[in-house]
């Protein structure tokens, strides 16, 4: 009976697996092949790649969104901490439910209704779409991841640390980035991996908000594909995929090298 429901969860395992990355392998596989036809194979080559970079589109698109997503995770990051900060250090203050729900509201928004709003909001203010538009808009809906990761580490925060260094004469805000900010800095860094790889994925919002001179890759990627699919789009669509693999690993290596510094330090403390 084991043995067959071990088998049972190998071959569910492997089948979930393959319906999730097995169109990855193949885009990727595809993205060196020698012909056009995306759906025959002719030898390997990597010509494909070179016809992106000479692609100005594709490159323009690509240099929008790379900033739109440093820039936007970057201030999503420092507002979503605040954010976390606000909803954990604080616990009593009023409005605070109201805060927390418009915090986390676009988790559960339909990106849709989050693209309409936004839209409606830079038509009601007079704000031309743009570039400022997209990277307010990407602030916006990615800010609420950064708050849900910060505020889960915080909350198994020792706050005995914090209040040590204020009770040796610290300010808050001292205590802030010599305390508190090293010891969350993991959280915080996933928070902006996290939130650069949102902005990366986004289309629905990006199309409401977007506007002449502000066409990010996906959008490029998604007219483009109406067409028929390239082996151009393929080599942007791998790059792409070894961009965020390649941040997810380090972040993960990242998280796991101070996780080990904690540890030892805490067995150090406990033998002095």
């Amino acid at each position: 009976m084991n043995a067959t429901w071990s088998r049972f969860n190998i071959v569910s395992i492997v089948l979930g697996f393959a319906f999730l990355y097995l169109p990855i392998v193949l885009l990727i596989i595809f993205s060196f092949n020698e012909s056009k036809l995306v759906t025959v194979w002719a030898g390997f080559s990597t010509k494909w790649y070179g016809e992106l970079f000479r692609n100005q589109s594709l490159m323009d698109a690509a240099w929008v969104t790379a900033r739109v997503g440093v820039l936007s995770a970057t201030f999503a990051t420092i507002l979503g901490t605040m954010a976390a900060l606000a909803l954990t250090r604080y616990t009593r203050f009023r409005g605070r439910v109201l805060f927390s729900g418009m915090v986390f509201a676009p988790l559960v928004m339909p990106e849709v209704i989050t693209g309409l709003s936004l839209l409606l909001l830079f038509v009601a203010i007079g704000l031309d779409r743009g570039f400022l538009t997209v990277t307010l808009a990407h602030i916006t809906f990615s800010m609420c991841f950064v708050a849900v990761v910060v505020q889960s580490r915080l909350m198994t925060f020792d706050r005995s640390l914090e209040e040590a260094a204020m009770d040796l004469g610290a300010t808050p805000v001292k205590t802030f980035f010599q305390i508190t900010l090293p010891v969350i800095l993991p959280a915080v860094i996933s928070g902006w991996m996290l939130a650069f790889t949102l902005s990366l994925d986004d289309l629905v919002i990006a199309s409401f908000t977007s506007g002449p001179g502000a066409t990010t890759l996906p959008m490029k990627i998604y007219s483009q594909v109406r067409l028929g699919v390239t082996p151009e789009i393929n080599a942007a669509c791998t790059i792409l995929i070894g961009i965020v693999a390649t941040g997810v690993i380090i972040a993960s290596l990242v998280n796991k090298r101070r996780e080990v510094q904690r540890l030892r330090d805490e067995q150090a403390a406990n033998r002095g």
